[in-house]
């Protein structure tokens, strides 16, 4: 906006010069790079190389500024580094491996993640099921956002388990790694046809394993095991013995966090190795998630075939629970929509496409990035309903 003041002439001639006359043909620079090692080896800093660059370039000064600018900052990457040292999360990680080995995480783009776990409706004292045949992505995602509370469980197919190595990055505490576990996908399904039977817990106690019932057995561990003995010894009543066994894990869990510090040979102290991500879980743990389902399921198994993998998860979930599948392509999971829609055994079914356009955002230059991915996957969600009798029941 012009506020009566005569515009510099420099800047007026700046706005309206342009790149056209500029020809790429590697002769602008008269500094070699045996010139720059010599600048290195005598100790030059990395700026001190940079305007060197610029004074040696006889193109520099007919670019216009936004030119001269980037010139700048990619001489800079070069040879004037930055390292800034940041908390890792699921956004940087993600993008991190998108864009160096993308075929790793199965193509995945942080977009399409992040709708994975809100279409899954992942929330605090969830009980997550995941197939994670993208390298622990997902599994570590879904424990970042349970922030130590609830379970996650990563099922696979066949009888070793798939990898999930990149929940090292993640750098979770001791309280978010031991609430990750791995179990067949035989050894779920088998738990849930025999858990359909009423059993003698299931009756006299509808929750047994909430964090909430047991957070005072792991607090006081000792008084838990006076009190049983006490009980034992004095009266003759039965003793409900399911109330303190789902707390095995926790209680594990417990003694690896309040491990005493170990002293390394100069007398440092050396801090507890933290417990490792995907163990088997307790068979309390396990017979909990037969009698009551898992409260949401996320797929990300680009490799395998989609239909039949839902169809033997989809039972394993608690009814009115979410469900969220990602594939690559979109037949595959057209194929598991159509054959749900058949079964009745999910509603709500919707295939989506993630979008994501990102923008530079400066002072008269604002635009999308001019090298953008254009795909990013496909999801399908729903919610899993009770399948209904086929006889018709009046």
């Amino acid at each position: 906006m012009n506020d009566g003041k005569p515009r510099d002439a420099g800047a007026a001639q700046d706005e309206t010069r342009d790149n056209r006359s500029l020809v790429d043909n590697n002769t602008a620079q008269t500094l070699s790079s045996e010139d720059i090692e010599a600048m290195k080896r005598e100790g030059a800093s990395g700026d001190a190389i940079v305007e060197a660059l610029i004074a040696n370039s006889s193109t520099f000064g007919n670019k216009t500024v936004f030119s001269q600018e980037k010139y700048k900052l990619k001489k800079q990457k070069k040879y004037a580094p930055k390292v800034l040292l940041r908390r890792p999360s699921t956004r940087s990680i993600c993008e991190t491996y998108f864009k160096k080995y993308p075929a790793r995480i199965g193509f995945m783009r942080v977009d399409t993640l992040s709708l994975l776990l809100s279409m899954a409706n992942v929330g605090a004292y969830s009980d997550v099921l995941a197939v994670d045949m993208v390298g622990g992505l997902v599994v570590g995602a879904v424990a970042e956002r349970l922030g130590g509370t609830g379970y996650v469980c990563s099922t696979y197919l066949g009888s070793a388990p798939s990898s999930i190595d990149i929940i090292r990055m993640y750098n979770l505490n001791s309280e978010m790694t031991s609430r990750i576990f791995q179990a067949p996908l035989s050894d779920l399904c088998s738990l849930k046809t025999s858990g359909d039977a009423p059993g003698s817990i299931q009756g006299d106690e509808p929750g047994v394993v909430p964090d909430e019932s047991f957070q005072s057995s792991l607090e006081k561990p000792s008084d838990t095991e006076v009190s049983d003995g006490n009980a034992q010894s004095t009266t003759a009543q039965p003793i409900d013995i399911e109330a303190p066994e789902p707390a095995t894990d926790e209680h594990l869990n417990q003694g690896d966090i309040s491990m005493p510090d170990c002293k390394g040979s100069n007398g440092n102290s050396i801090a507890p190795k933290a417990p490792r991500a995907g163990k088997a879980p307790s068979p309390e743990r396990m017979k909990y998630w037969g009698e009551h389902g898992f409260s949401s399921l996320i797929v990300a198994a680009p490799g395998h075939e989609v239909e039949s993998v839902v169809a033997d998860l989809l039972p394993l979930l608690s009814y009115s629970a979410p469900f969220a599948i990602y594939h690559q392509y979109l037949q595959p999971l057209a194929t598991c929509m159509h054959s749900l829609q058949v079964s009745k055994m999910a509603i709500g079914l919707q295939i989506t496409e993630p979008w994501l356009r990102e923008y530079q955002v400066l002072p008269s230059r604002s635009h999308p990035h001019m090298q953008m991915n254009a795909f990013g996957g496909y999801i399908l969600s729903g919610i899993r309903v009770h399948k209904p009798d086929p006889l018709g029941a009046r």
